[in-house]
């Protein structure tokens, strides 16, 4: 339903709140591009009378656990505008839990940075979600950067966000 004015804002918006993390973060969203490896299936988009605010995508897909196929809601490009944080908007992740309970998945996870440990605390503390560590990730890097190898990416060093939704 993004029309391309919707996505030239989102790109702007991720390009400002991921490039402090690292140049490459903000170069993946040049060029009006407002999504990362995928295009989320749903969005939540919170706006103000200063444009988007806050923004968390969702995408289902089947992922390994042990040995079995699971198909869950993988969440993603989360973000806040600067002057926005540490009001409590992250807390509006909550609005996404009715709209997973109708997609049927038995879960919603993400990953994070540890950097980002303090943070993502807040949901655990508030009993909305579990935080693992020492959880291996292996993930695929797309063939969508021209500039970057597709090869699979190990990662030892996340936190893993797992939200309850069906069990």
């Amino acid at each position: 339903e993004l029309q391309l004015p919707d996505h030239l804002e989102l790109s702007e918006f991720f390009r400002k709140t991921y490039e402090p993390t690292g140049a490459f973060n903000g170069k993946q969203f040049a060029g009006g591009r407002s999504w990362a490896g995928a295009r989320p299936e749903l969005r939540v988009i919170g706006r103000d009378v200063h444009g988007i605010a806050a923004h968390l995508g969702l995408l289902r897909r089947y992922i390994k656990v042990g040995d079995v196929d699971l198909l869950v809601a993988e969440l993603g490009l989360y973000g806040v505008r600067p002057d926005l944080e540490g009001l409590g908007i992250a807390h509006s992740i909550t609005v996404m839990y009715p709209v997973l309970q109708q997609l049927g998945v038995p879960f919603a996870f993400g990953t994070v940075r540890q950097a980002l440990r303090n943070h993502v605390g807040r949901f655990r503390r508030k009993g909305l979600a579990n935080i693992l560590t020492g959880v291996r990730v292996r993930s695929t890097l797309p063939d969508v950067y021209p500039d970057l190898p597709s090869t699979t990416r190990v990662d030892d060093d996340v936190l893993l966000i797992v939200l309850p939704i069906g069990r």
